[in-house]
C-alpha cells in the first residue's frame, strides 16, 4: 500500500496497491501546498477506505523542484511515513513524468525538462522502459544551459506537472524488481535565498581605541 506525494509543481498525491491506483488528487496550484497536502491525503484515504496504518510505504517526490513547494511535500511524506510506520522512498519527480509518457511507447527515448530560470533547466534523459516497466536513467537531473544536451531521435516534455499516481506506480514496480531508491536528498530547482548572517557588522573601533582631543 503506496501514499505517494509530489509537490515539485503543484501538488499531488495518491494511493497505490498492488500497482493499481485506488484514489488521487491533483491541483496546479503552486501557492497553497502547505495547505493543500493535508486535506488531499486525508480525501484519498477516506475515498479508498484505507486507514493510515494499512501504508506500508510513502513514495516522496524529491524534485527537481522549487525550494518552498518542494520541501513540503518531502516534510509531509516523511511525517506520515514516520508517524504510520511506513518506509520512505524518495524518488525523482521526473522519473513519473517519463513513466507516464512512455508507458505507451516503451523503447522510445525522452528527455524531460524543468524551467530553473536564469536562462537555466534541468534535464533529464530516459532510455525507453527496462523489463520492469520502469525508466531506465541514462542522464541527469543536472542543471543546464537550454540545448546543451541533445539527443537524437527522442521524444521531449516540459514539466509543468508531475502525477503521483505515476510516482505511486513507479514505486510499486521498483519495489517488485528490487530496484533502489534514492538518498533523501531533494533537487532544488535553486538554493533558498535566505542565508544565514555572519553576525553583527562592525562598524567602527572598540570605544578603547577611539581618541578624543588627543586622549584615549
Amino acid at each position: 500500500m503506496i501514499l505517494a506525494i509530489d509537490t515539485s509543481a503543484g501538488t499531488s498525491v495518491a494511493l497505490v496497491a498492488g500497482g493499481e491506483v485506488l484514489a488521487s488528487r491533483d491541483t496546479a496550484d503552486t501557492m497553497r501546498h502547505a495547505e493543500i497536502v493535508g486535506p488531499f491525503i486525508d480525501e484519498i484515504l477516506t475515498e479508498a477506505g484505507i486507514p493510515a496504518a494499512e501504508v506500508t510505504h510513502v513514495a516522496a517526490g524529491m524534485g527537481p523542484g522549487p525550494f518552498t513547494g518542494l520541501r513540503v511535500g518531502i516534510a509531509a511524506a516523511d511525517a506520515f511515513a514516520f508517524g504510520a510506520g511506513a518506509v520512505l522512498l524518495p524518488m525523482y519527480s521526473h522519473g513519473a513524468i517519463a513513466l507516464e509518457y512512455l508507458e505507451d511507447d516503451r523503447e522510445n527515448n525522452l528527455i524531460v525538462t524543468t524551467d530553473a530560470r536564469r536562462k537555466e533547466e534541468f534535464v533529464s534523459f530516459y532510455n525507453g522502459l527496462d523489463e520492469a516497466g520502469c525508466p531506465i536513467l541514462g542522464h541527469g537531473p543536472a542543471l543546464q544551459k537550454p540545448g546543451e544536451f541533445c539527443a537524437m531521435d527522442s521524444g521531449a516534455v516540459h514539466a509543468t506537472e508531475v502525477h503521483a499516481a505515476w510516482l505511486g506506480v513507479l514505486a510499486h514496480r521498483m519495489l517488485a524488481a528490487g530496484h533502489s531508491f534514492l538518498p533523501a536528498e531533494a533537487v532544488y530547482l535553486r538554493s533558498p535565498d535566505v542565508t544565514l548572517s555572519n553576525g553583527p557588522k562592525r562598524v567602527g573601533q572598540p570605544r578603547s581605541e577611539q581618541t578624543s582631543g588627543g586622549q584615549k
